[in-house]
């Protein structure tokens, strides 16, 4: 399930998320972010980062108001954050304005994080685990289970505040009661709806943001709100949870707890990751550790406006008017049977590992055939050249996100030909991926460049001369071919890249040239059928007079024969006379 959600249009390929993102869950294709769910620990900094506010959380606030328009009895637990984050003159205020909008009860996730405590006083007493690693911030679940799996053997087998809270409320009001809970935390969400180890507790997660922005569409002011009281017994100490040091506080009221474990808390995800590793080293024992990702606690929430407040104020604001005392309510609470019980367990992402010459190979891509060319920038989000190109291999990030490569590039003279030649230039990589496609290209083959971009050469075009000289490193030069479901037909020059070891294609759009030779030898061909049509007929004209010719001729010399022998019989009588 996604919590984080994009706007595609916006992204550009500035790749601040991926440089603020310390676990690199955040995948970049066809130039656009995306989450990887799987690797996402929903510490929300990508959210604050975005300059372009295109990362957005996936609301469940509608459901909660079909939840309260269809007459279910909705509950609403509301994390102890909003002591230092709503804006109310008392407390009470704010369960008035919750029971405005429509809650049928409206109690502190604090009851909930006194049944925790209880669990952890438990593990304590016990001392049978080495190192004891609090498990109330489900970003520091995530971050331990999925990037330091070695070390879930630390993790309090015990659930969150939030889930036991949940439990409790359902087991006292019916498991047909809807549970919906308030804070400042995004990861809740999936906590609370997709971990099949807590699902069902609690059936809808909404911020303090949306929250007062609900409570802005209702018309109802916290400020002006009479006084209520929670339906909830005094929770006293659990209430500091959500600052630093807050779990070690309620903890350590207890005033029988007795071990030998040393105590200390950690905030802020750059620490966090520094204890763990520390802890895989083995340099941390006999320890009983608070562990939160953001830094000053839950109070600094990612979905929580905390632009204008200050976490020592808060933090000293609230253990002022905290008392350090247990909640009387606690032997009430132990009587249930809720299972507060959860375990934890590795869940390392399995990503392909590539060899040194597969990372080398990636660089050469990029013109950095040399490790003097690796200037280790971290432009790209990637702390070194190296761990982009790992990023490559696994398809978490592209070649174009290299901003020193691809500025030489852009500002290359190369560039601007490929922009302004008439001819069609496309390169393609080792495995016929078409990795550059200029203007005249996308006229002549129907594509635009993102199109082809995404395809192989074959898809294209019959790609076995790109695939010759590629093997044999043997230019093609001035080879006439043409594509008849283009309508065109060309004159390519085909060329070996050698440092990058991809292949250049030339097309020239001979197509006019070709139809101006058709038609010259088309006229050749009729000027030719004319002429023999003339022959032919003068011919016959010939072999026509000639034959009229013959018989005046035939019979002229008839007439003749007859009148000289007419003559010559003539001159013979008259001698006989």
């Amino acid at each position: 399930m996604n919590v984080i959600g994009f706007k595609e249009a916006k992204c550009k390929n500035c790749y601040k998320c991926v440089r603020i993102c310390e676990v690199k869950a955040i995948v970049v294709k066809n130039s656009q972010a995306q989450i990887r769910d799987e690797s996402c620990i929903l510490c929300g900094h990508c959210l604050d980062a975005c300059p372009q506010n295109a990362k957005t959380l996936i609301s469940d606030l509608e459901k909660v108001k079909e939840y309260i328009k269809k007459g279910y009895k909705t509950v609403v637990s509301v994390a102890p954050s909003y002591l230092g984050i709503l804006h109310f003159t008392k407390p009470g205020q704010v369960v008035t304005a919750l029971k405005r909008l429509g809650f049928y009860q409206v109690r502190e996730t604090a009851e909930g994080a006194a049944m925790v405590t209880k669990e952890y006083q438990k593990l304590l007493k016990e001392g049978e685990m080495r190192n004891i690693i609090t498990t109330c911030c489900p970003s520091a679940n995530d971050l331990i289970e999925i990037y330091y799996p070695s070390l879930t053997r630390y993790m309090a087998p015990v659930i969150s505040p939030m889930i036991a809270h949940g439990r409790l409320i359902k087991e006292q009001l019916g498991e047909e009661v809807k549970v919906v809970f308030l804070g400042p935390c995004i990861a809740k969400k999936r906590e609370a709806e997709n971990d099949p180890r807590t699902v069902g507790a609690v059936d809808a997660v909404i911020h303090f943001n949306e929250l007062e922005d609900w409570l802005f569409e209702e018309g109802i002011s916290l400020e002006e709100c009479e006084e209520g009281i929670f339906d909830n017994p005094n929770p006293e100490v659990n209430r500091l949870y959500p600052i630093t040091s807050g779990v070690l506080s309620s903890v350590v009221t207890q005033k029988e707890q007795k071990d030998s474990y040393r105590k200390f808390y950690v905030h802020g995800i750059n620490n966090c990751i520094e204890l763990l590793k520390s802890m895989e080293k083995g340099e941390v024992s006999d320890s009983f550790i608070e562990i939160n990702v953001c830094n000053g606690g839950c109070i600094k929430g990612p979905a929580a406006d905390t632009s204008g407040i200050s976490r020592f104020k808060v933090k000293l604001d609230m253990e002022k008017s905290i008392p350090k005392r247990a909640a009387d309510s606690l032997l009430q609470i132990e009587k249930t049977q809720i299972p507060l019980v959860k375990n934890f367990y590795p869940r390392a992402s399995k990503d392909p590992i590539p060899s040194d010459h597969e990372i080398r190979q990636i660089l050469k891509k990029i013109g950095k055939t040399d490790p003097s060319h690796e200037l280790n920038c971290g432009a790209c989000g990637y702390s070194s050249c190296r761990e982009k190109a790992i990023a490559v291999y696994q398809g978490k990030a592209e070649l174009s996100m290299c901003i020193p490569y691809m500025h030489d590039k852009a500002s290359s003279m190369a560039n601007v030909v490929m922009d302004t030649t008439p001819n069609a230039i496309l390169i393609v990589d080792s495995e016929m991926k078409i990795i550059e496609f200029n203007e005249k290209a996308t006229h002549i083959f129907h594509r635009t460049k993102n199109q082809a971009l995404q395809m192989y050469l074959y898809e294209l075009i019959d790609h076995k001369d790109f695939e010759y000289v590629l093997t044999t490193h043997t230019s093609i030069l001035g080879k006439k071919v043409s594509y008849e479901e283009y309508g065109i037909a060309t004159m390519q020059y085909i060329v070996y890249i050698p440092d990058q070891n991809n292949v250049l294609g030339i097309f020239v759009d001979v197509t006019a040239d070709e139809k101006k030779e058709k038609q010259a030898y088309q006229m050749k061909m009729e000027t030719i059928e004319m002429a023999q049509k003339v022959i032919d007929k003068q011919m016959m004209v010939a072999q026509e007079i000639a034959g009229l010719l013959g018989e005046t001729t035939a019979e002229t010399k008839v007439t003749l024969t007859k009148l000289r022998d007419t003559i010559l019989n003539d001159g013979k009588h008259k001698e006989d006379v």
